[in-house]
């Protein structure tokens, strides 16, 4: 049996203790009956839970999917406070916002240079063996970026920080969420939906045309909101809702693979600039093959993303079609 790294020995250890200092009571559940805050506190109810779940493997590192998981349950906590700001005390909603946002910063690299491996190497399995070769030797620079990068995460989980942020958020769930002073009733899910929605027409209204490649991302950024809040509001079991998050989910991986071709993209040269001066010329073919593929990618993703928009438009148009 192989000798397990220090870090991944001591992580397990390490994130218990800290899970165990996180105190939380029963799920909290909802009806379509309940106040939409109610339903909010739920939704974040949840989000904490597969937060710490992902936390162990996180730490121990061998299967990606547990950062994956619990970097979705940091985005999805932010997504829902800010789609519900009408609904919340706002300074105590973006204090916690801003918190999730530095621990989603911890978690990123480490996660994007994981779905960079595995793309490039994906792509690497239509090469023959030099062809593999050289693109691992790519590659290596990349990896020493992710043990660098998942070296501050781990000190990021292990700091007080962190742990304040948990009981932070285990707080905020034992309890009704603090609402705005004098405000009035909260406004129904499928309200902050329509919003979402709103502000994702403008967005693209704005984008024009022919987006630059930036702005797509930020599209995709927009979409994500939308997708969120309508998961939150789709609890109310909206058929028409549950459908609009559908094809905002198709929008997004639309917009997320030509956003990875871009990424990939670069990376790639920058990758092949850092070997030096004196590059293999098989190292240099393997990586013009691996931009090629992300290029074509790419130009296909911007053929297919007003497809997937206007499948958008045509569900968010049915919001209002009994269930």
């Amino acid at each position: 049996m192989s000798a397990v790294p220090h870090d991944q020995q001591d992580g397990p250890r390490r994130s218990t203790r800290a899970v165990k200092l996180v105190k939380l009571g029963d799920p909290v559940r909802s009806r379509v009956s309940d106040p939409t805050v109610h339903q909010l506190r739920a939704a974040l109810d949840n989000r904490l839970r597969a937060l710490l779940a992902h936390d162990p493997g996180t730490r121990v590192g061998e299967d990606p999917e547990e950062l994956h998981q619990m970097r979705v349950a940091v985005r999805r906590m932010r997504a829902m406070l800010k789609a519900a700001r009408p609904l919340l005390e706002r300074a105590w909603a973006d204090d916690l916002r801003a918190e999730l946002g530095w621990l989603g910063r911890a978690l990123g690299p480490v996660r994007d240079a994981d779905v960079l491996v595995e793309r490039l190497r994906g792509h690497a399995l239509a090469f023959d063996d030099a062809g593999r070769l050289s693109v691992e030797i790519l590659i290596g620079a990349l990896v020493a970026e992710r043990e660098a990068a998942r070296a501050e995460m781990l000190s990021v989980l292990e700091s007080r920080r962190y742990t304040a942020l948990l009981r932070q958020l285990a707080t905020a769930v034992s309890r009704p969420l603090p609402r705005p002073r004098g405000g009035s009733a909260a406004p129904p899910l499928i309200d902050l939906v329509r919003q979402e929605y709103r502000r994702l027409v403008k967005a693209v209204r704005d984008a024009g045309d022919n987006p630059a490649d930036e702005v797509l991302h930020t599209l995709r950024i927009d979409g994500k909101r939308l997708r969120y809040t309508g998961e939150l509001a789709s609890s109310a079991g909206r058929k028409p809702v549950r459908k609009l998050v559908d094809s905002t989910v198709a929008l997004q991986d639309v917009l997320g693979e030509h956003q990875d071709a871009c990424v990939a993209q670069q990376r790639v040269m920058v990758l092949l600039d850092g070997l030096g001066v004196v590059v293999d010329t098989g190292v240099a073919f393997s990586a013009g093959r691996l931009v090629e593929r992300e290029e074509a990618n790419r130009i296909a993703m911007r053929l297919a993303w007003p497809v997937a928009w206007q499948q958008v438009q045509r569900r968010a148009e049915a919001l209002d079609t009994p269930a």
